[in-house]
């Protein structure tokens, strides 16, 4: 069994990246850099992708893919050569286990690949695996916690190869729900709402997935991901109007539908998605020591949906509200801040993956 050495899941980089979130609809791009403790958006770009190339979080389409991420950097102005890039909770395997605090790196790694088929349940050889030392657990003991990440090797390789399609270097393979975590201590720090020891449900509101993610103390404890989103929406225009999926889409986005959309088509589509992010809430709750959420915060293009976030909060009887992790950041003169304030609760994985740059 190897490691990955070029491009593991916590893989690092001493050069600038671009965080690339590939997702069921587009490919996000954003470039930061930092001086001091102040960030800058130096790129954003947001490409298309045709239709079924990514299904379910799954590259299904190689080609198509590669394009859009080449489209996409050559229209963000980006001149950063590698790229981080994430595959999805519910293809990784995670685990916490101790080992001795004086072991070497190289010393854990021939340890946990001595003792993986421990932990993993596939044959070592189909998977990549990696760890990081958890730093931030104060123990009593001679022991570290190390955090475990393994997932199938199709799921790296596929993300790989679309990245150098695209004319850039795979160097970081994370995984979402930690680049969502990365940009949510961004959102923290500009948001009194999340300060403080706070229980906070993150709902990423995609096109085809809903991922529920809960951190407790700025730390991940809990993700699930199911299948509804947007597109449920846009197909509902589309049959109900006989508009091609295309021109649905558009129809979500500009308006001019006619009248009855709102109370026949929108508001019972509001009240599906309430349903999936309180049933969500239930899995969490019933699987977990936690009872309550404190705060839940909404991202993701269907979160923008007019209505969303009062209806979430007053259903639910949770404080609730949009994020965007560019906040407190200035932008590159080639950015537009109006657009990126419009499409920002749809780059908390982009943004978190840009942050790599900078561990």
């Amino acid at each position: 069994m190897a490691f990955l050495e070029s491009f593991p899941l916590f893989g690092h980089s001493k050069k600038p990246l671009v965080g690339l979130d590939i997702s069921s609809t587009s490919v996000k791009l954003i470039e930061l850099s930092r001086s001091g403790d102040r960030y800058r958006v130096e790129s954003y770009g947001i490409e298309p992708l045709p239709q079924n190339s990514v299904v379910e979080k799954n590259i299904t389409d190689v080609s198509s893919v590669g394009e859009a991420i080449r489209r996409v950097v050559q229209r963000s102005g980006t001149k950063a050569k590698e790229a981080a890039v994430a595959v999805s909770g519910s293809s990784v395997i995670t685990k916490t286990i101790e080992l001795p605090a004086n072991l070497s790196e190289d010393e854990m790694e021939l340890q946990i690949e001595m003792g993986a088929d421990q932990y993993i349940p596939y044959p070592i050889e189909e998977v990549s695996l990696d760890f990081e030392v958890d730093t931030t657990t104060e123990r009593e003991d001679d022991n570290v916690d190390v955090l475990l990440a393994a997932s199938r090797k199709e799921n790296v390789e596929l993300r790989v190869d679309v990245i150098e399609l695209g004319g850039l270097i795979p160097r970081v393979v994370d995984i979402e729900m930690y680049a969502m975590e990365r940009a949510y201590h961004l959102v923290e720090k500009e948001n009194a709402n999340l300060s403080g020891n706070k229980t906070v449900a993150i709902v990423d509101l995609g096109s085809t997935m809903t991922t529920l993610n809960v951190l407790h103390e700025s730390k991940t404890v809990y993700t699930r991901e199911q299948v509804f989103g947007g597109k449920q929406l846009t197909e509902e225009i589309q049959r109900r109007y006989g508009l091609s999926y295309e021109e649905a889409g558009i129809a979500k986005r500009q308006g001019g539908l006619p009248d009855d959309y709102g109370p026949e088509v929108l508001e019972p589509f509001k009240e599906l998605l309430v349903q999936q992010v309180s049933r969500s809430l239930q899995f969490f709750f019933s699987s977990s020591r936690f009872n309550q959420i404190d705060y839940i915060a909404l991202t993701g293009g269907s979160a923008l949906i007019p209505g969303t976030v009062e209806m979430v909060s007053e259903r639910l009887g949770i404080p609730a509200g949009i994020v965007n992790p560019f906040a407190g950041m200035s932008l590159s003169s080639r950015v537009n801040a109006q657009s990126l304030s419009d499409d920002a609760p749809s780059l908390m994985i982009a943004c978190g993956l840009a942050l790599r740059s900078f561990d």
